[in-house]
């Protein structure tokens, strides 16, 4: 098994450069913070280049402190694993290690002192341009997919578009079902006032899990800077409904709908959820006010999987974002890594073959080596739900024009920067297409 080699040694008042941190919860605000970070602003390495952790304990702006922290370095949350204690001098410590194959070194610090605990996580990529996928697209994968679009396509769209009131005098907005395969395409949509056939790109947003309605507002704010746009929700339930509507259905029918059907590609249920993305793309390239040209999709964690899976079903794309996308490499435990939400194999456990089986089907590592849109993603280092090893092996396997935008001291979420970035990103693509 690979190996990650360990070094422990006290850091006393030597200046480094800081990666941005993380600081862990504290009891109060004003109290005492720990923080991870390393000792390069980037946090990227190369393989078995040695890994500083640089771990401090600060107290209203000022380093501080004694005592001992403990550590714990893995392989992006996954084996092997190293435990330590450091002593803090002057309140700081380092911690370093190495990986000897491309991935991410996460580094976990545990800080107590009485009743207070604190605690800091930081990562650090190691080539992660060279991680690989954990299995291979199956050798069927496209005539699956084929057969079920063709299945989508033999069932009329039938649009139905109840207006609803607009956020902004400038836009129209609706209310719009859309018949698919199951469940319909349920969002809003919406285009600006008095556009002209073949003038508008089109925009369609995706959301991440759970369960709730489509967002008037999204659809509404794309309409506004010239653009038709649909978010849809995930599931094609009803639109607007009070929240105690969408917590029944959450915990009652769609209750972990995640594991529904995994034994089987035939019964996945986001087998469903990425039929509506393609019928929701027939949808806004049959409105008359298409530019003809433009089709982006855009979502995070849930929604990043799909805007993957979209571009790789669908050749309409031109242009997707993908924010700390899920559904990435779901076989990873089967080569000793981690894999994505929603996690469809165990680390430690001996996987059904059925479900390694059916999940292939449904991994963004494989939408994307079918993609011909370009794309860009964004990774937290220190995601633990869609951990950055995931994420780095789904973005290798595309093979156009792509970015990636690090959130060196981001978990799971889009912070200001990454959702700039991704905003940037498609803007951009848009005034690229008027062209």
């Amino acid at each position: 098994m690979k190996h990650i080699a360990l070094l422990v040694a006290a850091l006393g008042l030597i200046c480094l450069a800081f990666a941005p941190s993380r600081a862990a919860e504290t009891e109060k605000n004003s109290g005492p913070v720990l923080t991870a970070t390393t000792d390069r602003a980037d946090a990227l390495y190369r393989r078995g280049e040695t890994v500083t952790f640089v771990l401090q304990l600060q107290q209203g702006g000022k380093t501080a402190g004694k005592g001992e922290v403990e550590w714990t370095l893995t392989k992006d949350g996954v084996a092997p694993t190293r435990t330590g204690r450091v002593a803090l001098d002057g309140g700081r410590a380092t911690v370093t290690g190495t990986l000897d194959e491309a991935g991410f070194l996460q580094c976990r610090a545990v800080f107590q002192a009485g009743a207070t605990k604190l605690t800091a996580l930081a990562g650090a990529g190691v080539s992660p341009t060279e991680i690989k996928p954990s299995q291979s697209v199956p050798a069927d994968f496209d005539a699956f997919w084929t057969e079920k679009k063709q299945a989508l396509a033999a069932v009329p769209m039938n649009p139905q578009l109840t207006p609803v009131k607009s956020p902004s005098t400038t836009v129209v907005t609706f209310d719009v079902q859309v018949e698919s395969v199951g469940a319909p395409v349920s969002g809003y949509f919406s285009r600006p006032v008095g556009a002209k056939p073949g003038t508008l790109p089109a925009i369609l947003t995706v959301h991440g899990a759970g369960v709730r309605s489509a967002g008037l507002g999204t659809a509404a704010g794309w309409a506004k800077e010239g653009a038709m746009a649909f978010d849809i929700n995930a599931h094609g339930i009803p639109n607007g409904r009070d929240a105690a509507f969408y917590e029944a259905l959450s915990q009652g029918e769609l209750k972990d709908y995640r594991a529904i059907g995994k034994t089987s590609r035939d019964t996945v249920y986001f087998l469903g959820m990425f039929q509506r993305l393609i019928r929701a793309i027939d949808f806004l390239t049959a409105q008359p006010e298409w530019d003809g040209r433009t089709v982006v999709v855009s979502g995070s964690s849930q929604g990043g999987a799909q805007a993957i899976a979209a571009a790789g079903l669908d050749a309409r794309v031109t242009f997707f974002a993908a924010g700390v996308p899920a559904m990435c490499d779901h076989t990873g435990a089967l080569v000793g890594r981690i894999a994505g939400w929603p996690k469809f194999i165990a680390t430690k456990e001996q996987p059904a073959p059925e479900v390694v089986a059916a999940v292939r089907y449904y991994d963004a590592v494989n939408f994307a080596t079918r993609a011909k849109a370009a794309g860009i993603f964004t990774v937290g280092f220190i995601d633990t739900t869609c951990p950055p090893t995931s994420v780095y092996a789904a973005y290798n396997a595309l093979g156009t024009k792509k970015e990636i935008f690090h959130d060196i001291a981001a978990g799971h979420t889009n912070t200001p920067a990454a959702s700039a970035a991704m905003r940037a990103a498609i803007v951009k693509h848009l005034a690229a297409m008027k062209r």
